[in-house]
């Protein structure tokens, strides 16, 4: 039997497609939603399951921005054979996100036990939704919102990618809230440091559901579940990904900030009435 049925694949397709690149956290969502269809969060094939089907969202960032995807990666492939196509900032920016995903891979494969252990707790969860809402909300508000995606620098690239280490160790901290906010706080407008967390997130989440590929069908969470759920969270995440980039050209992050910390505390007193199991 599958540790996770087809009707619940459905639903954590959905609430991952939803929230995988909202500055909301995926993983912590993900988790609230395995407690209340009582899938046991700390299983190991249930833990794969979540990583495989970041895939599918990650393909709707592959096909939203495969038209910007295919300018970098055509930029680098000349630089690689032309040291003057070097100096372009495409060329470079590869590069850059090439090297900014090293740190999180790193402390990822150091820290696993942890992370599938301790740091699982919806305990953690909790307060990492709130304490990330704390930073996103002083992030929006520090950042000068100046510098567009032209602008960046390996700096910029390398800092922000490093931000993912928060959301990779702290579920519910939220890896595009991280991102985001560390984008803002080097003063890369709304828009521009949205988009830098879409192409950093590339390398590291479609890395991490191919590793976890072999543990999530062997484990026992089912080859026909696992498809379905990739194939929501792909449709899901394609919309959700046009509505953050209109959203975020106009509005600020607090409504982001109101909702983490809503949930972070109905999550705290969920665990406390003993609604959930941590």
């Amino acid at each position: 039997m599958s540790a996770i049925s087809i009707g619940q694949a459905v639903v954590l397709g959905v609430v991952e497609g939803v929230t995988e690149f909202l500055p909301v956290s995926s993983t912590g969502h993900l988790k609230i939603a395995e407690g209340l269809m009582d899938i046991p969060v700390d299983d190991r094939s249930v833990v794969a399951f979540t990583a495989v089907i970041q895939v599918g969202a990650i393909a709707a960032v592959l096909l939203y921005f495969s038209r910007d995807i295919v300018r970098y990666l055509t930029a680098w492939g000349r630089g690689l054979a032309d040291r003057e196509q070097r100096y372009h900032h495409d060329y470079r920016f590869t590069w850059w996100v090439i090297c900014a995903t090293l740190p999180v891979v790193l402390v990822g494969l150091a820290a696993k036990p942890l992370i599938e252990g301790p740091l699982a707790s919806l305990w953690v969860v909790a307060a990492s939704l709130i304490v990330g809402s704390g930073l996103m909300w002083a992030a929006d508000r520090a950042g000068r919102h100046k510098r567009g995606e032209d602008d960046t620098g390996f700096r910029d690239a390398m800092l922000v990618g490093c931000a993912q280490i928060l959301a990779l160790l702290f579920p519910g901290f939220s890896r595009s809230g991280a991102t985001i906010s560390t984008g803002l706080l080097l003063d890369l407008d709304r828009v521009a440091a949205t988009r830098l967390s879409f192409f950093l997130g590339i390398p590291s989440l479609t890395g991490a559901g191919l590793y976890e590929l072999k543990d999530a069908t062997g484990g026992g969470a089912g080859a026909v579940p696992l498809a379905v759920g990739t194939v929501v969270s792909f449709a899901v995440a394609y919309a959700s990904i046009a509505w953050l980039l209109k959203f975020v050209a106009g509005h600020s992050f607090n409504a982001f900030v109101i909702y983490r910390i809503a949930i972070g505390a109905a999550l705290f007193g969920l665990l406390g009435a003993g609604v959930l199991n941590a």
